[in-house]
């Protein structure tokens, strides 16, 4: 039986069961007191809490953002790593910004603000091709999304398909080198101070060529 065919009372004994789950683990990271410097980000567990906060079962959430429910569930228990366009579909389905995702529910936004990410001490996200670092993680409802990455990508063949998402990207190669895919261009090799700026929605895709593994910053309109 599905869980579109489950009376409503036991979906609601779901929900009863999963908060409490969540209000568990709170308790639990309360008393092991950890510690708020530490930057590895734990989106599995924001990505619940917001379903949770909605009402959703994970089969509703599913319906929602086009994601498998299995998908979900290791999403949310950190077994799985999701990709940008996982991001963007979770964000779609949930109706809330992308950089809500990397952000505490109790952070709001406010006129005059300003956040300051030390060196290394940005929410750390990894994927099968890059190693994302958060930064100006502390801020709620950005208009833009940046981020500093190492890419451990090196074929195009990495890629299971074209990385497309909403808004527009500027991309600013730190160092290292280089090629930069897009949909409706020749691939182009950047080196370090080297810039683009492109449509989010066009296929691309970005690969080291350099010895090293290339670092870059993106900043992402949302």
């Amino acid at each position: 039986m599905s869980d579109s065919q489950i009376p409503s009372s036991m979906l609601d004994k779901e929900r009863e069961k999963e908060r409490a789950s969540g209000l568990k683990s709170s308790r639990v990271d309360e008393q092991t007191g950890v510690d708020a410097q530490v930057t590895e980000l734990k989106l599995g567990a924001r990505v619940r809490e917001i379903r949770l906060s909605h009402n959703l079962t994970l089969e509703e959430a599913s319906q929602r953002t086009g994601l498998a429910r299995s998908t979900l569930s290791k999403i949310e228990n950190e077994q799985l790593s999701p990709t940008f366009q996982a991001v963007q579909k979770l964000a779609h389905g949930l109706n809330i910004d992308i950089p809500q995702l990397f952000a505490s529910a109790k952070e709001s936004r406010s006129a005059g603000r300003r956040d300051v990410t030390r060196v290394g001490q940005g929410r750390m996200h990894p994927t099968p091709t890059y190693e994302h670092e958060m930064l100006a993680s502390q801020l709620s409802n950005k208009r833009m999304l940046p981020y500093r990455s190492t890419v451990r990508s090196r074929s195009f063949d990495d890629y299971p398909s074209w990385v497309r998402h909403d808004g527009e990207e500027f991309l600013l190669v730190l160092s290292g080198r280089v090629r930069f895919y897009t949909e409706f261009y020749e691939p182009v090799e950047l080196e370090a101070g080297d810039s683009s700026y492109y449509d989010g929605s066009m296929g691309h895709a970005l690969i080291s060529i350099s010895e090293e593994d290339a670092q870059v910053l993106w900043v992402t309109s949302s």
